[in-house]
């Protein structure tokens, strides 16, 4: 029997949206390319994630993994010392993450997928999405030697910066104020900076560029630099192998240098470029776009693996409601393109503002204000009561997917960001830049149809007022 939706990708956006629409008893076909359990970069992950994986049903596999726990962030930025976001603190304990191992993690939530029914087929290349005039209608894939076409009444694509879709239309534009390198490896011991929230990241900068170290299981410790293209090659000149590019590169932090003092270099580095971009539609009549597919953001943030499960959980909800006939495909569509167009834009616009080194904290937290629209999640406003927010609310809800969240399952949380806004924030080198946030698909969004996430009885879109009347 044909799926009823081919999924392109084993990641965590794929392992997602194909885990969601199989418990709700949809026919799924996932496509792998590799094998897993296989190496990926991202481990530091975000509390939405948490909220995510929930949904889907594998926290308990999850937490049997024994990842190290992730409360929050430190950083030590710019002219300003240390200062740090921790995630209990302001919104209580139930939030928190992981450090992961990625290749385990992957491959963990990718076998929770097929449990839920999903037929995932590893080895398996996609090669073209099929379509009927502007219609996604199947995929055609290779396998053990052999050309398939499957039909599907959706494609998912979630097939990284591979992206398949984005091959097809051609419609990817890199952003080239974030065109950095980034080079890591791996050290047994080492510590993490007084202060830090239990298990989490520390993030440090430097004039060239910045420092992540990452706490992981085992007493091992990620640690990574992040600087220009430019600055990379004329550096990576001055020595033999990048083994001996990495070390040097943290030993010229004091801060990074101390921190892996104690610890043994595993020796094998990495090196990867993480040019930004995104694809001028997320989603079309058939498809939708989910993860590294649709748009990739400099890893400052840590916010990877939270927009590829936050749209693999919107992508789900889009599929299952137009199923349902609870919502028109047009409406579907652009609740999915907005909603993730918006946290694409808004970390866009925040890590942009990062990079403007000289500014201080205050203007980070005044961002975050203006680009979450002045919402809190929940949780905060439980938390707060009647108390105003503090400062770094709207950061720390912006940067752990909460802000995300929220626009998802409110009323009215799916209208477009303000381009002026985001403008206005981009750092001064980007100015020439198109903002990353517009809506694109003849502006299919209706202020009027009310539409939000539902995650209970079952995964959707509700909505909350009567669309308006056709002309």
């Amino acid at each position: 029997m044909a799926p009823d939706v081919v999924v392109i990708g084993g990641g965590p956006g794929g392992a997602v949206s194909s885990a969601l629409l199989a418990r709700a008893g949809a026919r799924v076909l996932l496509l792998e390319r590799d094998s897993f359990p296989r190496y990926h970069v991202g481990e530091s992950i975000s509390s939405s994630c948490r909220a995510i994986i929930d949904l889907v049903g594998a926290r308990e596999k999850i937490e049997s993994r024994g990842y190290v726990v992730k409360e929050g962030l430190l950083l030590r930025w710019g002219a300003e010392r240390d200062w740090t976001i921790n995630w209990p603190d302001l919104f209580g304990d139930e939030v928190r993450a992981w450090q992961v191992d990625r290749a385990d993690f992957d491959d963990v939530m990718l076998k929770h997928a097929a449990e839920q029914g999903v037929e995932v087929v590893h080895g398996a290349q996609a090669k073209r999405v099929l379509f009927d005039g502007d219609r996604a209608v199947g995929v055609e894939w290779t396998h053990g030697g052999r050309t398939r076409e499957t039909a599907a009444g959706s494609v998912v694509d979630a097939s990284g910066r591979a992206g398949v879709l984005a091959r097809h239309f051609r419609n990817r534009r890199q952003h080239d104020v974030f065109r950095n390198v980034a080079v890591w490896g791996y050290y047994q011991g080492g510590s993490l900076l007084p202060g830090t929230p239990r298990g989490g990241i520390n993030v440090i900068s430097s004039p060239d560029g910045w420092y992540w170290v990452i706490p992981l299981s085992g007493g091992v410790h990620s640690v990574g630099f992040v600087t220009h293209q430019d600055n990379f090659l004329a550096r990576r000149s001055e020595f033999s192998s990048l083994e001996e590019m990495l070390p040097t590169l943290v030993g010229e932090s004091e801060t990074v240098a101390e921190l892996v003092a104690g610890g043994g270099f595993q020796g094998k580095v990495r090196v990867e470029q993480d040019f930004s971009y995104s694809a001028d539609g997320f989603c079309g009549p058939g498809y939708f776009m989910a993860g590294d597919s649709a748009c990739f953001l400099d890893p400052l943030l840590s916010t990877g693996v939270h927009l590829a499960m936050y749209s693999g959980m919107l992508a789900a909800a889009s599929i299952l409601s137009t199923r349902e006939g609870e919502v028109a495909e047009h409406e579907a569509l652009a609740f999915y393109e907005s909603l993730y167009r918006n946290a694409y834009g808004r970390l866009f616009s925040m890590v942009a503002g990062f990079y403007e080194q000289y500014r201080g904290k205050a203007s980070y937290f005044w961002l975050a204000q203006r680009l979450a629209r002045g919402q809190y999640p929940e949780l905060m406003r439980r938390r707060s009561r009647s108390e105003e927010a503090p400062p770094d609310a709207a950061f720390a809800s912006l940067t752990s997917g909460l802000t995300d969240l929220d626009d998802a399952t409110r009323v009215g949380g799916t209208a477009p960001l303000d381009a002026k806004v985001l403008a206005a924030e981009v750092a001064a080198g980007a100015a020439d830049q198109p903002i990353p946030v517009r809506m694109g698909l003849n502006d299919l969004y209706d202020a009027t149809s009310g539409l939000y996430l539902v995650t209970a009885p079952r995964l959707g879109i509700a909505r909350a007022a009567a669309p308006a009347p056709t002309r």
